[in-house]
């Protein structure tokens, strides 16, 4: 069993009300190191709300987000993506008008090139960072199967491919954690599976946890451990695939009693 010290995200009594609507309803979940994390209900669930209190997209009601031991309850999105959180997105945002390899150049915060005066008064450090930036999307193009689209326009990429680019940039900022909002939705099966087999070779090799939130119930069962299950803004169930497939309360919540 892991100890207190393997817990890198932890939600506690974690609520969002929006008006009289009850989004997330005091969510306590740990989240163990190197883990691959399934989130999963029906519509109404409150799983995306609950997914925006994690990225720092919305602030909860009440409750605290943790993150490797600290609260980070009320620092915005962007904080959280520097102390070591990335997410991506149902709706991919790769800047369709620059190519996949500037895409993922662009990624990382910080860069000496983005200040006023750094092209003038720092122009050796902005071509060694840039050299140094290239050769590190070029180590993720090869990583995602993507080298032979660096120079193409993001915006011509199929869906599945613009969903490996968005993992490859969040991973630009060599995060501990990254978010994941159905990550196969609108992709075709090969390139979903293919996406999950980087996921899984990224925790198992580089020890990075995955958080993801996801309709495809087949995918979850086969690659998460453990699967959450939430139904009317709460945490109904968390086990294994076999756990939650034979919980009476989850064939209730989740398939409204027919299984």
């Amino acid at each position: 069993m892991a100890n207190e010290g393997d817990i890198i995200l932890e939600t506690v009594d974690l609520r969002k009300q929006f008006g009289g609507l009850k989004a997330v309803d005091g969510v306590t979940l740990k989240v163990r190191r190197g883990t691959l994390t399934g989130i999963i209900g029906p519509n109404g669930a409150g799983k995306t709300t609950y997914f925006n209190l994690l990225a720092g997209a919305y602030r909860p009601t009440s409750g605290k987000v943790l993150f490797e031991g600290q609260d980070v309850t009320r620092l915005a999105a962007w904080r959280r993506a520097r102390r070591g959180i990335a997410r991506t997105f149902q709706l991919t945002r790769a800047l369709s008008r620059m190519t996949v390899r500037e895409n993922l150049m662009l990624a990382p915060d910080g860069q000496v090139g983005e200040r006023v005066w750094g092209p003038l008064f720092a122009a050796p450090q902005v071509r060694h960072e840039e050299e140094a930036l290239r050769r590190k999307a070029d180590e993720m193009l090869s990583l995602f199967e993507l080298t032979r689209l660096a120079d193409s326009y993001a915006g011509s990429l199929s869906g599945g491919q613009k969903k490996l680019l968005e993992l490859a940039r969040a991973l630009m900022r060599e995060p501990r954690l990254v978010l994941m909002d159905e990550p196969m939705a609108g992709v075709n099966p090969t390139l979903a599976r293919k996406l999950l087999d980087k996921v899984e070779a990224l925790r198992r090799e580089r020890g990075i946890t995955f958080v993801l939130v996801e309709h495809n119930l087949e995918a979850v069962f086969e690659r998460c451990h453990p699967i959450v299950v939430m139904a009317t803004g709460r945490k109904l169930i968390e086990g294994d695939a076999a756990t939650v497939r034979a919980h009476p309360d989850v064939i209730e919540a989740y398939l409204g009693g027919a299984a």
